[in-house]
């Protein structure tokens, strides 16, 4: 291991074990002055960005990556609410998850505490950085944060405005520090801290999820990428169903959430795709469609490929489906376990929907966009978790701890 990550992550833990009996009132008052801090600093974060904004333009960034790279004054504003939002949580650490009096007079407590020192590994969004610092001061963790080379201005001022205003409030600065060095090494370095890091998280595309889960030493939580699917059942209302698929679509094209496959059942097809192809292609959308959907100018004629694409991008594939099963069958075949909607005016569609998909979240007459932590109302989130141990969806203050049992006795003896 490196010199640098093992003394950042030595210092990580120092500062996490100061955070593990640090009060509510002490983490909130941190959380607030970082919040503060953004909005005092938006000018110099916003200069930061435009270097790192003009660099990924320059070496031909794809123009939906280069969206999740950009920062503007509405998103560093979200990112300094998304702060006061957990603020305004409960605090998980301590909390009893269940507790009883043994039969020999011992009482039991399952608590809340801490993993210690968390790496979140992660592309492009520095908005992730706020966000990652945040729920892991308030859930008594420290954080070592790796986001990729072409963010790298932008986290470095964020990153600093969060530590002055950590240190400022009197907790360690070193609760939130930016992972040292350079280049793919340096991540390797942080994937193998094991006994310095006790848990790494990676936010991004599927290449570095792979990686960090098949490479890493550290436990992972896996965070996983959005083919989120919307199925138009025979019993939708088609006005909703619209709403829903546009916004779903096109509401914003680079996040996870963002849909990525249309189905839609034969009952409803002649009368709901000349709506969708049209209103999808007039909003620049490529549909990529079966043969049901290439009858219609415009449509290119789907692959095997693109039913397992995550686009992030104005494209999405498109099949009619002859029932409800088909549907089910077609998204467990493809879907990366994200989210998955219906639009359905049947309620026993809608149980047998959302009791076959196995996917993070799934949407009942709504939009794949709700499926985050601060629309859930967990204020920010780190990721989503599409793995299916210890915890599943937005990662929020909750899931970023683990627990002990306070075992408590009268002189007992075995």
């Amino acid at each position: 291991m490196s010199d640098l990550i093992a003394a950042a992550a030595r210092r990580a833990r120092a500062a996490a074990t100061e955070l593990a009996v640090t009060s509510r009132a002490a983490k909130d008052t941190a959380l607030r002055a970082m919040a503060d801090a953004l909005l005092a600093h938006t000018d110099e974060i916003l200069a930061a960005n435009a270097e790192d904004i003009a660099s990924a333009e320059a070496s031909g960034t794809p123009a939906h990556l280069i969206d999740r790279l950009r920062l503007d004054e509405s998103r560093v504003a979200g990112m300094a609410q998304g702060l006061r939002e957990v603020a305004d949580l409960p605090d998980p650490v301590g909390e009893v998850k269940r507790g009883s009096t043994l039969a020999n007079g011992l009482e039991l407590r399952q608590v809340s505490v801490p993993f210690g020192v968390v790496g979140v590994i992660y592309e492009a969004r520095p908005n992730v950085t706020a966000d990652a610092a945040g729920i892991c001061l308030k859930s008594g963790n420290a954080v070592l944060l790796r986001g990729s080379s072409s963010a790298l201005r932008s986290n470095t001022a964020v990153v600093a405005v969060l530590r002055e205003a950590v240190a400022a409030s009197g907790l360690p600065a070193d609760a939130v520090q930016l992972a040292p060095g350079e280049g793919h090494d340096a991540v390797k370095e942080l994937m193998r801290a094991r006994g310095l890091v006790d848990l790494l998280i990676p936010r991004g595309g599927a290449g570095l999820i792979r990686t960090v889960v098949e490479e890493s030493t550290v436990p992972v939580i896996e965070t996983g990428v959005g083919n989120c699917h919307v199925y138009v059942d025979a019993a939708a209302d088609l006005d909703m169903a619209l709403d829903i698929v546009m916004n779903s679509k096109t509401h914003r094209t680079s996040v996870c959430n963002a849909a990525e496959s249309l189905l839609v059942h034969a009952d409803v097809a002649e009368a709901f795709l000349p709506r969708v192809v049209a209103a999808l292609q007039d909003a620049g959308v490529t549909i990529h469609g079966d043969s049901a959907f290439t009858s219609y100018d415009g449509v290119v004629p789907a692959t095997e490929e693109d039913w397992d694409t995550e686009y992030l991008a104005l494209d999405i594939s498109a099949a009619v489906v002859p029932d409800l099963e088909a549907a089910i069958s077609h998204i467990r075949e493809h879907s990366s376990g994200h989210t998955e909607a219906i639009v359905t005016g049947s309620v026993a569609a809608a149980r047998r929907f959302t009791a076959a998909v196995d996917s993070a979240a799934v949407m009942v007459n709504a939009s794949t966009r709700f499926t985050d932590g601060g629309e859930f109302g967990f204020g920010a989130e780190i990721g989503i978790s599409t793995q299916k141990l210890h915890a599943r969806g937005p990662l929020g203050l909750p899931e970023m701890t683990s627990t002990k049992y306070v075992v408590t006795g009268d002189g007992h003896v075995r």
